[in-house]
């Protein structure tokens, strides 16, 4: 399995605690366990899933999308709820 990032990714992460760091990186390997897991998007976002996690006592969004013909995960975008669809959108 593959695992890709996107730029404002890298530089999202770049910015995390180590904490946050931690919770993300279970997170990743649980989605390159079962690509499944994360919630199928409609409309503008269709190709995306979206997966929850906490880190401390904050729920962050992951997005990355699945193609299962390479087997390759591209992480999208990782933040808190708040504006994490339209930023989404805008990328």
């Amino acid at each position: 399995m593959k695992i890709q990032q996107t730029g404002s990714f890298r530089r999202k992460v770049k910015k995390f605690a180590p904490d946050q760091k931690q919770a993300l990186d279970r997170a990743v390997k649980k989605i390159v366990g079962t690509p499944d897991i994360g919630t199928m998007k409609k409309g503008d976002l269709a190709l995306v899933r979206v997966y929850k996690y906490k880190a401390k006592t904050l729920q962050y969004l992951l997005a990355y999308t699945y193609d299962t013909n390479s087997e390759t995960i591209t992480l999208l975008a990782v933040g808190p709820h708040e504006n994490f669809y339209r930023d989404l959108k805008n990328q």
